[in-house]
């Protein structure tokens, strides 16, 4: 990796002194070109560096370049890198685009849509609500008093060819619900949900003890019966409206949330009879809490709901 440098100008987090980006001396020798402007946001752990790109309608960066960002030890760190861009139509408020920390590209983020929102709102496009164009389709955050943010996720996709996976349908609807698949030397019970993106739902005894993360993880995340590849969520049921899971995310790894897995394992514990429907579910996550509603035999939408913080803001250097 060709390394990426950045100067930290604000840490709201850490209680430093802020300082404006105009102030920062940039070493002479680089170009006002590859000098980039970030924001950095985390939803529950789940970090991103967030771009302004209003006045774009594709994102300024590559995935290449973004990738180098994502880089811990030689750029800013991050889970993704979140592009605001121009909306496709007067339908719409904004775009949001991602690259993940290996340069893929995912339909969705449940934490980075909220990270999203939150970034639009402290950088002056304050409302109550945004309608955002996502290659998931229109995702809409909800700006709350309590400082969290609510998103309508949208229906889930349900039909096991469309999530996509190669997994023999057992369920109502040509879905997969806790399907048989051989994967890492060992016999997993599969549900598949499609929030935007693929997630493989696999539900455990304990969490501690049923799984090799860091060997299953990737190994499912890669199975050929998830032909676009699939996120991969361990879940433990705790009670009836209590949830705790491990995330794989597809191009990223472990991380600390995901929205959209949280929102995939809620209906897959719902639709496999770990827990009843109707219920606001608490998903607790290695970085915290999401609370997850399915209206399930109304508008089927999912209403996810959780927090978004600034973390601090600066100029990147792509050498």
């Amino acid at each position: 990796l060709a390394q990426a440098s950045f100067a930290l100008l604000m840490s709201q987090s850490l209680g430093l002194t802020t300082h404006s980006p105009k102030h920062i001396r940039i070493p002479s020798a680089l170009k006002a070109s590859s000098l980039v402007d970030f924001s950095k946001y985390e939803g529950l752990g789940n970090d991103f560096i967030l771009i302004d790109d209003r006045d774009k309608e594709a994102p300024s960066l590559t995935p290449e370049e973004s990738e180098k960002l994502c880089n811990r030890n030689f750029g800013i760190g991050g889970d993704g890198v979140i592009f605001a861009l121009k909306p496709p139509s007067d339908d719409y408020d904004f775009t949001m685009r991602i690259y993940n920390s290996d340069g893929s590209e995912p339909e969705m983020c449940g934490n980075g849509i909220r990270c999203f929102a939150q970034f639009l709102k402290d950088i002056g496009a304050d409302a109550e609500s945004y309608q955002v164009n996502t290659l998931a389709g229109r995702i809409i955050p909800v700006m709350n008093d309590d400082a969290t943010i609510t998103v309508d996720m949208g229906e889930p996709e349900l039909i096991g060819a469309n999530v996509p996976t190669t997994l023999e349908p057992n369920f109502e609807g040509d879905s997969v619900v806790e399907q048989t698949l051989e994967c890492n030397g060992k016999t997993w019970k599969v549900s598949a949900v499609s929030m935007g993106n693929p997630h493989a739902v696999i539900f455990v005894d304990d969490l501690e003890k049923d799984i090799d993360f860091e060997s299953d993880g990737p190994a499912l995340e890669a199975c050929p019966e998830f032909p676009a590849k699939t996120n991969v969520e361990f879940v433990q049921v705790l009670s009836d409206t209590h949830l705790k899971m491990k995330v794989w995310e597809r191009g990223a790894g472990p991380t600390l949330a995901c929205g959209t897995g949280t929102c995939a394992l809620v209906i897959a514990a719902i639709r496999a009879g770990k827990i009843p429907a109707g219920n606001k579910v608490r998903v607790t996550l290695p970085g915290g809490d999401l609370f997850i509603e399915w209206n399930k035999d109304t508008d089927r939408k999912v209403y996810m709901c959780g927090p978004a913080t600034f973390s601090f803001a600066g100029k990147a250097a792509l050498k």
